[in-house]
């Protein structure tokens, strides 16, 4: 008889191999800014996800099985186009401002992976929003100032186009106020990927990098049950910061609420007065355990806000990705929401728009546009669906809306068809009892712009008012920022398949941006140029089929 033991010593080695593997996988010296904090090109290079080379875009569908049980896992909010509505039964538009960018790095994720994203995934204001504008700097006690242009649709040459929009004032880094920080990161199993745990500690690890001695971090896991991994802790002591970052690891079911109602009272407890309080939820958001209900993570973090706390939400990972439950924590938490695709995103988030991020200028703001019935037989705004008040909650200061970041800017479009234009639009039946006013009322103003804000710790909200003549500039006359947004709304239209798409295409969107670059000076737009060539070959692929 043969003895059993080589075969057991067998199997010992192959596990220990195994485990041994996956533990050299977890803590690659390569993503360790603790470990290489003077090169962060290494870092950057290590975790840069690699793009999908030109030549295999069109043959994705040799994945498609395997991509579509990844990708089907993944939760979006359903999103209706806003309609055209008639300016004399709807004159007034009201909304709230969005300056999140998440949609515009999660779609870029879909399109470098060789799949057109879903139309759900779209918001198309946060494509806009992802890029800086040369808006003026505000000149007044107002914390930011108001810009409008107003030409023809380059979908429709008998609509007109209409761009809004806000800047906040820029502050220096050195000239934010004290940052007291908690980081609350999610390490359960889901995030044992190569592009979730591994790049968030990345990202943190550059925040940490970039953060004064007088700023202090806390950090909080959770994964089944929640903890303190490192107290709130000064700047001074930055390579204490970064080795607790360093040192995570994955592994457990997710006990998401537990970890915020964790994060919030330590938030709480080390509160500067004056200063940037915030936790910075850092997660792929499958919240599986614990306060998992859309309604008490709302009712928990909208408690938490008045306190003066705020919430930053940062999305990674493929999959399991779950952008609806992220994008209503952020609305909630009067904070802001962005997708992590790559260490370079993590800069632009983290560092280059680290004020705008992090400090938070000008809360509840709202924008409500009153148009003029003698210029405007009927108007739509594109975006914001899931932005949209009611006309009466504009000058309710108890009703929640979104925030403006130190140095943000916040661009709206409308598509306007003037008086005389064919359009369809439903209508209801002549009214008996309502009194019309005079057509010419208002004289050459096309619409005026009304928008509302509140100081960061304040409770009432402040009014600014913009009339828009009835001016109409030739689209090739416009600025670049104005051909740029409407390129890039107009390739949102195209990948949500959007019934308003008018004679849209790739092509022209692409040769739109392409005329209108200007400065950019961290490539971005160029980027987008390339971006919106990727998804005209995936198109022309998917039509092809």
């Amino acid at each position: 008889m043969h003895s059993p033991r080589p075969i057991a010593y067998l199997t010992l080695v192959l596990v220990l191999f195994s485990s041994c593997t996956k533990q050299s996988m977890r803590s690659n010296p390569a993503t360790s800014v603790a470990q290489s904090r003077g090169d962060r090109s290494a870092v950057e290079e290590a975790v840069r996800p690699a793009a999908t080379p030109a030549s295999k875009l069109l043959h994705k569908d040799e994945l498609a099985g395997k991509e579509a049980d990844r990708f089907n896992r993944e939760g979006y909010s359903r999103i209706v186009d806003n309609p055209f509505l008639r300016a004399s039964e709807n004159p007034l538009s009201t909304f709230s401002i969005d300056v999140d960018t998440a949609s515009y790095s999660n779609v870029r994720r879909f399109l470098t992976e060789g799949q057109l994203p879903p139309p759900d995934a779209v918001r198309i204001e946060e494509l806009v929003n992802y890029f800086d504008y040369n808006y003026p700097q505000p000149a007044g006690k107002d914390p930011f100032s108001v810009t409008t242009e107003l030409s023809q649709s380059p979908w429709n040459s008998e609509h007109r186009l209409l761009h809004v929009g806000l800047q906040g004032k820029k502050i220096e880094t050195e000239s934010l106020p004290e940052s007291n920080l908690v980081f609350l990161v999610d390490v359960s199993g889901s995030m044992d990927e190569p592009d979730k745990l591994p790049l968030l500690q990345s990202a943190l690890s550059l925040l940490v990098e970039n953060l004064r001695d007088r700023d202090r971090v806390a950090l909080v896991v959770y994964a089944g049950a929640a903890g303190v991994v490192l107290p709130s802790t000064g700047g001074d002591q930055r390579q204490d910061i970064l080795n607790a970052i360093q040192e995570l690891s994955a592994g457990g079911s997710t006990a998401g609420g537990e970890g915020i109602v964790l994060a919030y009272e330590i938030a709480e407890k080390n509160f500067i007065r004056g200063g940037n309080n915030r936790v910075i939820l850092a997660t792929d958001g499958d919240f599986n355990v614990g306060v998992s209900s859309d309604g008490d993570l709302e009712r928990l973090i909208e408690a938490k806000r008045q306190g003066g706390v705020f919430l930053t939400v940062l999305g990674f990972g493929t999959g399991n990705y779950q952008d609806a439950k992220m994008e209503l924590l952020a609305d909630k938490g009067n904070g802001n929401y962005a997708y992590i695709d790559s260490i370079s995103e993590a800069r632009k988030v983290l560092i280059d728009e680290m004020g705008g991020t992090l400090l938070t200028i000008a809360k509840d703001v709202k924008i409500q546009v009153e148009f003029n019935p003698a210029h405007v037989q009927a108007y739509r705004l594109i975006g914001y669906e899931n932005r949209s008040l009611r006309a009466e909650d504009f000058n309710d200061d108890k009703k929640d809306a979104g925030e403006i970041g130190a140095g943000h800017s916040v661009t709206a479009l409308y598509e306007i068809v003037p008086p005389g234009v064919s359009i369809d639009l439903p209508s209801v039946d002549a009214l008996q009892y309502q009194t019309r006013g005079a057509a010419g009322i208002g004289g050459s103003e096309l619409l005026t712009v009304k928008i509302r804000y509140k100081d960061p710790d304040g409770e009432e909200s402040r009014l600014m008012s913009t009339p828009v003549a009835n001016e109409v500039e030739p689209l090739e006359e416009t600025s670049t920022d104005f051909r740029f947004a409407a390129a890039v709304a107009e390739l949102g239209m195209l990948l949500r398949s959007s019934e308003y798409k008018g004679n849209s295409s790739y092509q022209d969107a692409v040769a739109l941006a392409r005329n209108a670059i200007g400065e950019d000076e961290h490539g971005y737009r160029g980027d987008f140029v390339e971006l919106a060539q990727r998804a005209a070959s995936l198109s022309t692929s998917s039509e092809g089929r």
